[in-house]
């Protein structure tokens, strides 16, 4: 089966195309193993337009995916064209109502109604047997823009489209291995993992314990009551004064302040002692917004005691805040994983988002379950697939696709707010 995914539930434009392969049975189990060529994988992030804001700004989303789906969707089908997979046909002519049908889905994206129609007839259909778009959950504005092209995409060449949960690409990536290259095409492989599964879907919005009981059956088991660990590290950084996003900034001072002490065999005071909210409770919750109000509180001290012109942190102190901040942060995170770890009896963990890119969280995870739980299967996204891309919802939409779980073009509704724990 080839799938073509498209991904706009944040600030990545992506989309992907997938020529996957498995048995009839793995959509119902994992009996088997299933491997995924990337035939193509185009990406446009939209980090650089909105560090200006300090964060994403939905509508300045909205207008950048509208901007780059026409363009990355012809890149992705020259991927395919250049390894000869593209089919030399007549160029393809839109019956009116289908002409029609395409406006009225494309009306609330008027910029990309006219470049779409005229893409679409200059250019030949792939082969492809269905097209996968992110529904939710996430930015409103950004995921109607992925819905509204995937539809109009589904009824211009006649392809079946499948909904995805943006949570579920997350999951299921995370269980996927890069096996080998193929025609400098990466091929990953998801190998019959035995289930419950346990994944800690850690990201900019979102927080969540959830446990797959059967295969792509889920339960939350705990998420965030407030802030998700992405949007601490993101608040904490501007707080600090370090440019957005600020997750990636927050690990290198803490990487240098262990490499620093490693070095001054651990003669280095200790500047900083924050909480580990929650850790304790008996429950998988989570609470980030005390440990992001306990750094500000830090930083109004250090501030009392120096002119109001002068900087509010030297080296040192940014380098130790954000190692206490990223360690407090880890050490709730490995607590209540493994907690629920042990009484799920889960034998394979999965990380996944944009912060299981964390050097040292996946690193402390690494360590603590090798001394804990030497049983649990450890497993994280291939590299550069942590944060959003369309690969990861092409691996979702095989699994559903195989299920038949298609809708109609133009029937489709975006869900900032859809959980995964509903999906079965």
């Amino acid at each position: 089966m080839r799938i073509l995914s498209i991904e706009t539930s944040c600030d990545e434009t992506a989309i992907a195309i997938l020529e996957c392969e498995s048995n009839e049975d793995a959509a119902k189990d994992t009996s088997t193993s299933t491997t995924f060529k990337v035939l193509s994988h185009t990406l446009i992030s939209q980090i650089e337009i909105h560090r200006e804001y300090g964060g994403v700004f939905p509508a300045v989303a909205k207008r950048e995916h509208a901007k780059n789906l026409v363009p990355i969707l012809g890149a992705a089908l020259e991927e395919l064209g250049e390894a000869g997979l593209l089919p030399e046909k007549p160029l393809q002519v839109i019956p009116e109502n289908i002409r029609t049908q395409i406006g009225e889905i494309l009306s609330r994206e008027s910029d990309m109604a006219e470049s779409f129609i005229q893409f679409i007839t200059e250019n030949n259909r792939p082969i492809i047997d269905a097209i996968a778009v992110t529904y939710g959950p996430g930015l409103a504005p950004a995921l109607w823009v992925g819905v509204n092209f995937a539809q109009a995409l589904a009824l211009a060449w006649n392809v079946p489209l499948v909904p995805v949960n943006h949570m579920e690409g997350h999951f299921l990536v995370g269980l996927a291995r890069t096996t080998e290259s193929i025609d400098n095409k990466t091929v990953l492989t998801i190998d019959a993992p035995q289930t419950p599964i346990l994944g800690l879907l850690i990201s900019g919005g979102h927080t969540q314990l959830m446990l797959m009981n059967e295969w792509l059956s889920y339960q939350l088991l705990g998420e965030t009551r407030d802030d998700a660990v992405g949007e601490a590290f993101d608040k904490v950084a501007r707080m600090m004064g370090l440019p957005y996003p600020g997750g990636p900034e927050i690990s290198k001072l803490a990487a240098k302040c262990r490499e620093d002490e490693k070095s001054l065999e651990g003669t280095s005071e200790k500047l900083f002692s924050l909480p580990r909210p929650m850790i304790d409770t008996p429950d998988y919750n989570f609470s980030f917004s005390g440990l992001k109000t306990a750094v500000l509180y830090a930083l109004r001290d250090i501030q009392k005691t120096r002119p109001e012109e002068s900087a509010p942190l030297d080296t040192l102190e940014k380098e130790q805040l954000a190692r206490e901040f990223e360690d407090a942060v880890t050490e709730v995170l490995i607590v209540k994983t493994v907690k629920a770890l042990k009484e799920t009896q889960a034998q394979t963990l999965v990380l996944g988002g944009g912060v299981s890119a964390n050097p040292h969280i996946q690193k402390s995870f690494t360590e603590t379950l090798a001394d804990k739980l030497p049983n649990v299967d450890f497993q994280v996204p291939p590299t550069g697939l942590t944060g959003d891309n369309g690969v990861m919802i092409g691996i979702a939409g095989f699994y559903r696709a195989q299920r038949k779980e298609f809708v109609d073009p133009g029937t489709l509704v975006a869900d900032g707010n859809l959980s995964l724990s509903k999906v079965a």
